[in-house]
């Protein structure tokens, strides 16, 4: 007789699997299949010409031994120093926050998007403090994909804040601004994480879609749990950011001091040293979860829904002790990664059936979210 693992102490297997779909994110080279949404393409050239750059240096190095000596030992110096300063900085979430620019206007955004006696005018001045959230929302609404929504004679450019905000409504604003707010807070402008980014924003509106779909199949409000869901990945981001930051500014200094010594060995050795990714995949799996709700305790939104259920997520619980809004973010969360592993391979039938069966999936949750479409989240 086959013991059911559902709702209990989380097993060995699913934590591997849950592990698995991280490291394909950010450690794996398998190539990620486009969303419907732009993002970083300015950049996709500069860290393809890069990646092939390395592969050469590292194909000659390879072919001499006395290079390779060289490359190693720079490489795994140049590897340590970088992760020495990543877990100084993970050790004071603070200077997270600093360096990050996260501020708690921001926080308050998403803080009051929840409430349900909410206006327009309490929002504005909030996200004209925000002056990134303001160029997004305005260059979406003079989109050619949303000028149904403007008045018919609306050839011109609406750049008036109040009037882009009346246009959009509150009901969309709650879809718009959490969303506004991953893309802002996920690494930007670097080579070496481009990739990587590219794949945790998919994993990210992949896990808010099927959010959306489960609360409405449970009747309830889904601000909260598709909120949830992007901000899952809120500590992930900061961790890559801040790691792509040091490794640059590290490789960079070192890059220099080589150029300035002029020794080609040493300079070339630096060249071919790649972004640590397994390093930071670890410091992902021990320290993301937990710093999601830390950073916004420190931002002062101690008491709010948004860090209740994140703490609730870090905390281990058995599945089946978790409130209805955090088991919603955690199946949703569930089911991404199983789609995702699913489409590179990297998961079998009996694992996936391990998975649903831990998070106590039912046959009409499946068949709602087999329903949607994961390629591109409906925001306007």
């Amino acid at each position: 007789m086959a013991i059911s693992i559902a709702g209990g102490v989380r097993p060995g297997k699913v934590i591997e699997i849950e592990r698995r779909l991280y490291n394909q994110i950010i450690v794996g080279k398998q190539p990620v299949s486009s969303m419907l949404d732009a993002f970083n393409t300015e950049i996709e050239e500069s860290a393809t010409k890069l990646d092939i750059e390395r592969k050469a240096l590292k194909l000659r190095i390879e072919k001499q031994v006395q290079e390779r000596h060289i490359y190693l030992n720079v490489a795994n110096h140049l590897t340590l120093t970088v992760n020495n300063a990543i877990e100084h900085q993970l050790a004071i979430p603070q200077s997270i926050i600093d360096s990050c620019g996260i501020t708690e206007s921001q926080i308050l955004l998403l803080d009051l998007l929840l409430s349900a006696d909410l206006n327009l005018n309490r929002l504005r001045p909030i996200i004209e403090d925000n002056s990134w959230l303001c160029r997004d929302l305005i260059n979406l609404i003079n989109s050619p994909s949303s000028r149904h929504r403007r008045p018919k004679n609306s050839d011109v450019q609406v750049t008036d804040i109040k009037l882009v905000l009346n246009y959009i409504g509150l009901e969309n604003l709650r879809l718009l601004i959490p969303y506004f707010c991953l893309r802002n807070w996920l690494p930007s402008g670097n080579a070496n994480l481009l990739w990587i980014t590219r794949k945790l924003w998919r994993y990210s509106i992949m896990s808010a879609i099927a959010a959306q779909a489960l609360a409405a199949l449970h009747h309830k409000d889904p601000s909260l749990t598709y909120t949830c869901s992007l901000m899952y990945q809120f500590a992930t981001s900061m961790i890559l950011s801040q790691s792509g930051r040091t490794f640059d500014k590290t490789w960079g200094t070192w890059l220099r001091e080589a150029s300035q010594s002029r020794d080609k060995q040493v300079y070339d050795a630096i060249m071919a040293t790649d972004f640590p990714a397994e390093s930071i995949f670890e410091q992902v799996m021990q320290h993301g979860h937990t710093l999601n709700w830390k950073l916004l305790n420190l931002l002062k939104f101690e008491d709010s829904a948004i860090t209740r259920v994140l703490k609730e997520l870090d905390h281990d619980y058995h599945f089946s002790e978790l409130s209805p809004d955090a088991a919603i973010v955690a199946k949703a969360s569930c089911y991404a990664k199983v789609l995702l592993l699913e489409e590179q391979q990297l998961i079998d039938p009996q694992e996936k059936r391990i998975m649903f069966d831990y998070y106590e999936f039912s046959a009409q949750e499946l068949l709602r979210l087999k329903a949607q479409n994961f390629r591109k989240l409906d925001l306007l």
